[in-house]
C-alpha cells in the first residue's frame, strides 16, 4: 500500500500565497473552484513535496506548522533573511507565509 500525506494550508488569497510559495521553490499544479466566484482550493509542489492551499474557510486553521526539509538552507535564507530573535546561523529556521502558517525549514543533510 502506498500512502501520501499532503498538508492543507488555510490561506486567505491563493494568489498571494502561490506567489509567495514559489520564492520557496514550489509551483502551481492545479487550482479548482466551483465557479469563479466560490473559493480557491490549489495544489503546490516543490521536488516531492506537496501542499494544498484552501480559501475555504473549514479546511484548516490558521497558524499551522509544517517542516520542510531543504538540500540548501542558505538559499532559503537568502531569499527571505532569517527572522529576528533567531540565531544569525543554523541550519533549521521558522517563516511564516503571509496567512500566518508556520514553515520549520531545516536541512535535510
Amino acid at each position: 500500500m502506498e500512502v501520501e500525506a499532503v498538508p492543507i494550508l488555510r490561506v486567505a488569497d491563493a494568489d498571494v500565497a502561490v506567489r509567495w510559495y514559489e520564492r520557496l521553490g514550489f509551483t502551481k499544479q492545479w487550482e479548482h473552484r466551483v465557479d469563479p466566484s466560490c473559493p480557491a482550493f490549489v495544489s503546490i509542489a516543490c521536488g516531492g513535496a506537496r501542499l494544498f492551499l484552501s480559501e475555504h474557510r473549514g479546511d484548516a486553521r490558521p497558524d499551522t506548522l509544517v517542516g520542510l526539509m531543504v538540500s540548501d538552507v542558505d538559499a532559503v535564507v537568502a531569499e527571505f533573511g532569517r527572522p529576528d530573535g533567531e540565531p544569525p546561523y543554523g541550519c533549521e529556521l521558522e517563516l511564516r507565509d503571509p496567512d500566518g502558517n508556520r514553515l520549520r525549514i531545516r536541512s535535510a543533510s
